[in-house]
């Protein structure tokens, strides 16, 4: 049982020590009616085992916007195409976007079904309650909780660090590459960034809804404004089959065609954070319905237009080699400034940042809402600090704070070298990955999954069975070194920062 201090406090322990309250009466949102009242949803988190203590402010479009604004394609492309280009260019860039983002999208559909059935800010570690035999749930739920927490961490600090990347490289274009972004200007402007995304998300949840509400609309504009004005200006295109065909390997891995895989960290990484949906499901209306819905509707959007822009990119990339070796250090930045010239150029890569500042702050929002659910679970260090919610915005405003100070402390790796940032990103699509296949692969064993109002039907197996098997293998391959031999200055440090992060957790 709950502890009377907890009760006291506004909230119900789930997990208490090692010992997890489940109770008898617990079952999935089941309803058949098509509408959920709030007061419904919020007894229905009450049977679940939690008090709401959050205000139910977003509908299915802000839902959906907010899932929208954590893919962030465009800006997230920007800053992830250099995989692609370093495995193999055009070919590697296309196709480890088709295999890799046909494995993160069943993924985010099995992450879907789960959130439907229950609905938390806990999400997928808090599906192990009622997902895994009782006397094993306190052990997975550790391990799947602590996990997801580094991969959210790194995930939101590799955001951060990929906004600096972009405002400094615009910036240097600005000044036609005679300023040259060091690793130190990046690191104290992603720290003030940060910091300013942190104030934004002490506003009231309304404020928030609001925000990511217009979210869509500005990014599919900048979307289509880049993708018209590329195809337009770029006087020489390289043709649709040179994008499937040309494979220009310099990994020295051997087969050649094995390095594309490294190139499956970017639809990976702008895919596979779905679940932050679902870690707002106490501040949506109807979660059961409408936060499955955002996370597949989203994915499926951001899989079909990834695939579009990333075609655009390559037609007009030119020489690659050229973009690999920019000044800037951003390669689609460079693209941009060859096929437009230098005003359009900085023009498309500062609405690239304006887009990664939108995929930050809903970031933080989601990361808070995690620290928020294991301080209600105690499973933090001064759990009863973290758990705080602000009467006057009612949100976690001190979980948020933490978050931050986690991404700014995540991100000093930078003040090393590239290759060390770099891990980041890896370790953030590992982690992730790994702590979301832990309650899918419980729900495939124990059969104790109970479906909720948004389900996969007859197909749920097999996109089960697909996000195991390819994000299993993917979950290895992002900790082998990109680049054959391995030296210093090519090294993949991601298990190193993978296994720091979580021994620090």
């Amino acid at each position: 049982m709950a502890s009377k201090s907890a009760e006291k406090s506004g909230h119900t322990n789930a997990l208490q020590g090692s010992t997890v309250v489940v109770r008898e009466n617990v079952s999935p949102l089941t309803s058949s009616s098509d509408d959920v009242t709030m007061d419904e949803a919020d007894r229905k988190l009450e049977a679940m085992g939690y008090t709401p203590v959050f205000k139910r402010e977003f509908s299915t479009w802000s839902s959906f916007s907010f899932a929208m604004s954590i893919s962030g394609v465009y800006g997230s492309l920007m800053s992830t195409w250099i995989y692609g280009l370093q495995a193999g260019g055009a070919a590697a860039i296309m196709w480890s976007w088709v295999i890799g983002g046909a494995g993160a999208w069943a993924l985010a559909l099995s992450l879907a079904e789960l959130s439907s059935a229950y609905p938390s800010s806990g999400a997928m570690y808090f599906t192990l309650k009622f997902l895994a035999p009782e006397e094993q749930v306190p052990i997975l739920c550790w391990i799947s909780g602590y996990i997801n927490l580094v991969g959210t961490v790194t995930g939101s600090a590799a955001t951060e660090y990929a906004s600096s990347q972009m405002l400094l490289a615009a910036v240097s274009i600005t000044s036609n590459f005679s300023y040259m972004p060091t690793n130190n200007h990046v690191v104290a402007c992603m720290a003030i960034l940060t910091v300013i995304h942190a104030s934004i998300n002490t506003l009231p949840t309304l404020w928030l809804t609001r925000l990511t509400s217009g979210y869509v609309v500005f990014h599919i504009s900048v979307l289509v404004g880049a993708c018209v004005c590329l195809l337009v200006q770029t006087k020489e295109k390289h043709s649709i089959a040179y994008a499937f065909t040309d494979f220009q390997s310099s990994s020295g891995w051997n087969p050649p065609g094995f390095a594309f895989l490294f190139g499956c960290l970017a639809p990976a990484w702008i895919m596979t954070s779905a679940d932050s949906t679902a870690r707002i499901a106490e501040e949506a209306k109807d979660p059961a319905r409408i936060v499955p819905k955002a996370i597949a509707n989203a994915t499926t959007f951001t899989y079909i237009i990834g695939f579009l822009f990333n075609l655009v990119l390559v037609i007009c990339m030119g020489d690659p080699l050229e973009l690999v070796q920019s000044p800037s250090g951003q390669p689609v930045a460079q693209l941009f400034f060859n096929a437009m010239g230098r005003t359009t150029a900085i023009l498309f890569t500062l609405c690239g940042f304006a887009v990664m500042n939108l995929v930050a702050i809903p970031g933080i929002q989601a990361g808070s809402r995690t620290i928020f659910a294991f301080a209600r679970d105690d499973l933090l260090p001064f759990s009863h600090h973290w758990r705080r919610v602000s009467k006057r915005s009612q949100t976690p405003i001190a979980a948020v704070w933490l978050y931050a100070a986690l991404e700014i402390i995540v991100n000093l790796l930078g003040l090393m070298s590239d290759t060390a940032i770099s891990a980041v990103f890896n370790v953030c699509t590992v982690a992730l990955n790994i702590s979301y296949l832990v309650p899918i692969v419980c729900k495939m064993l124990y059969g104790r999954f109970e479906k909720g109002p948004w389900n996969l039907g007859r197909w749920s197996s097999v996109m089960n069975v697909v996000a195991v098997g390819w994000n299993t293998l993917m979950a290895v391959i992002f900790f082998f070194p990109t680049r054959l031999p391995v030296a210093a200055e090519n090294m993949n440090y991601a298990i190193v920062v993978f296994v720091k992060d979580g021994g620090k957790e």
